[in-house]
């Protein structure tokens, strides 16, 4: 894919200030801090080094990256690397993709109180599945998966929603048995849906009744208890959203697809398209349209586009892919090598290799993604050696949340 020509750092750089200052005390400062990461990425800010092609003589700068989760930029790798290490816990079996979401008017209290609603939407997720999977009259068995975060829709607005990928099937209460999912089918998304809401509103209430949730602005009517009753009542009474997506063809297309979810942020630069007259120019799809017709653009004003992207930083520390089941980090091992005991395989699809990874990030870059940071982009026959050693240019500059 060819290089964008404009990126989510040249609007932060250009409107960044202003946005500041007319948002003042509004900005959290996990806010603050993404946006001071995106816009030093890969600059003189956080210093580098020179680099020199020993054929002829081309000089390049290479600077430090920010490795900021929410930093468009410093992804690939980080992906390629959560791939390698995923790639040997997959299973010769069919994967399913199924998506929790919530309501707009959970959205809306999960906005001003991320931690708390995002930390309810995992744990009433997994608990869900792991019920409904357990219980013998629909897979009667322990399976496991990872679920990933996203907060946002296409047009950057809130929509939070968690991506499950899980085996088509478990390990049977004893042990002792694979227990399959039937072909093409996982799980009833009807049932799955009900007991999520109810898991979901039990544990918001429960956080309710603590005290620990914000409600401002315009959820400041539902400090009042009668009228946070009637809310969540009404929330009983609607649809909530849970979807199985088409069963994934194989393990290596799982990795394929999952490593384009989890480490995806707001925004690609390769959607945007222009920025003209302060307004920013970008793709997104519509997914109610045809598909033929589902490609569209959608013009924001700059600080608009900035505060829909800040809309979608996470708090700090806050971890938003999850392993569970067979899959959680406790037992991992022992259970993996059990289920492929199971199913007839002998190990796993890409043995680890015995040497250890290198450790100079070109190495470690070409050798997760095959693509060459040492070869001159000039002659191509020459290797880019560092000459020089570039100190920041910008002091003070925050430490990036990169949990």
């Amino acid at each position: 894919m060819d290089r964008p020509t404009l990126e989510v750092a040249d609007i932060f750089r250009r409107y960044g200030d202003a946005y500041r200052q007319q948002a003042g005390g509004a900005l959290s400062t996990a806010q603050r801090r993404v946006m001071t990461a995106i816009e030093t990425c890969r600059t003189a800010a956080l210093g580098g080094h020179l680099e020199q092609c020993d054929a002829c003589a081309h000089q390049r700068n290479a600077y430090n990256s920010c490795a900021n989760r929410h930093c468009p930029k410093c992804q690939s790798l980080a992906r390629a690397q959560w791939i390698e290490h995923r790639t040997a816990e997959i299973l010769e079996c069919e994967y399913f993709h199924v998506v929790f979401t919530v309501p707009d008017e959970i959205a809306a209290i999960a906005l001003q109180n991320k931690a708390q609603v995002y930390g309810i939407l995992f744990r009433a997720t997994a608990e869900t599945l792991r019920t409904i999977a357990a219980d013998p009259q629909h897979l009667g068995a322990e399976i496991g998966f990872f679920a990933v975060l996203h907060s946002w829709g296409q047009t950057l607005m809130h929509h939070p929603h968690l991506h499950c990928v899980v085996p088509g099937g478990g390990l049977s209460p004893d042990g002792t048995r694979w227990v399959a999912c039937r072909p093409g089918f996982f799980l009833p998304v009807r049932v799955l849906s009900r007991l999520f809401r109810r898991l979901f509103l039990q544990d918001l209430q429960a956080a309710y009744d603590t005290g620990t949730l914000h409600l401002v602005g315009s959820l400041q009517a539902l400090q009042d208890r009668p009228t946070w009753t009637r809310a969540l009542a009404e929330a009983r009474h609607t649809e909530w959203v849970v979807y199985a997506k088409r069963p994934f063809a194989g393990p290596q297309q799982v990795l394929d697809y999952v490593g384009r979810y989890t480490h995806r942020v707001a925004i690609s630069n390769h959607r945007l398209l222009d920025i003209e007259r302060d307004q920013v120019r970008f793709t997104y799809k519509d997914y109610r349209a045809d598909p033929a017709q589902a490609l569209k653009t959608m013009t924001l004003a700059a600080g608009e586009f900035i505060r829909r992207f800040l809309l979608h930083v996470l708090p700090t520390g806050f971890h938003r892919i999850r392993y569970y089941g067979f899959l959680g980090a406790r037992h991992r091992r022992d259970k993996l090598a059990r289920c492929r005991q199971l199913l007839g395989a002998t190990g796993p699809i890409t043995p680890p290799a015995d040497a250890p990874p290198p450790t100079d990030y070109r190495d470690r870059t070409e050798a997760l993604t095959g693509k060459s940071l040492r070869v001159c982009p000039m002659c191509h026959r020459g290797q880019m050696v560092v000459i020089e050693r570039l100190a920041p240019t910008r002091r003070g500059v925050p430490i990036p949340d990169t949990s």
